[in-house]
């Protein structure tokens, strides 16, 4: 049994909610939730509390091979997990490092991860693959896209039917495919902000 489904079965042996148990590790229900469906692990603090919680060893836990870090497909993710293919209203690809927080995977239906070697640091990139039916995404990425004097700006990039979207922290860029002046006049725009005219080799 991996681990995510011995947390579910040891939540529902002991009679704890979702919410309950998170209340006692001290975590948010999607957290758990991700734990229970295996798109997150917990961290060693997690997993010593969550020993003590089930009163059982961390060995037991852990045992048979349980735990795989291998980078997996799954189906959903968070909140997403309510969303339906046929209401789909964006699509693209997420590099988990560029956003500060995790609270926006929970608009995200994710289809696949992948790895991305670097040539920096870190060594590799977390490559998601979504689709989402939130109106409100461009607008919530908006707010979570990491821009400081360290890193630079980062962008996530996703298309709507026939419009494609360059999010930018508190900057929405768009538009539509196929179209060249506009997307000149994005691209130009992009340069502004210290994007490469490498990294403007999106998917369309």
């Amino acid at each position: 049994m991996k681990l995510s489904k011995k947390i579910q079965s040891l939540r529902k042996e002991k009679g704890y909610s979702q919410e309950q148990l998170a209340e006692l590790c001290n975590v948010s229900r999607q957290a758990i939730l991700k734990w229970e469906t295996g798109t997150t692990l917990p961290n060693q603090e997690k997993m010593l509390l969550l020993s003590d919680i089930f009163n059982v060893t961390i060995d037991t836990l852990l045992k048979d091979g349980d735990v795989d870090e291998s980078i997996k497909d799954i189906s959903h993710c968070g909140l997403s997990m309510t969303q339906q293919d046929d209401e789909v209203i964006y699509e693209g690809i997420m590099i988990k490092e560029s956003i500060d927080t995790e609270c926006v995977l929970d608009y995200l239906n994710v289809n696949k991860v992948e790895l991305w070697k670097t040539n920096g640091i870190p060594k590799y990139w977390t490559v998601l693959h979504f689709k989402s039916s939130y109106k409100e995404l461009p607008e919530i990425i908006s707010k979570s896209v990491i821009s400081n004097e360290k890193v630079g700006n980062w962008f996530v990039d996703f298309k709507s039917k026939s419009e494609k979207y360059i999010i930018f922290r508190n900057k929405i860029l768009r538009y539509s495919i196929g179209n060249v002046f506009e997307k000149q006049l994005v691209c130009d725009e992009c340069r502004k902000m210290g994007i490469t005219d490498a990294e403007m080799n999106w998917l369309e």
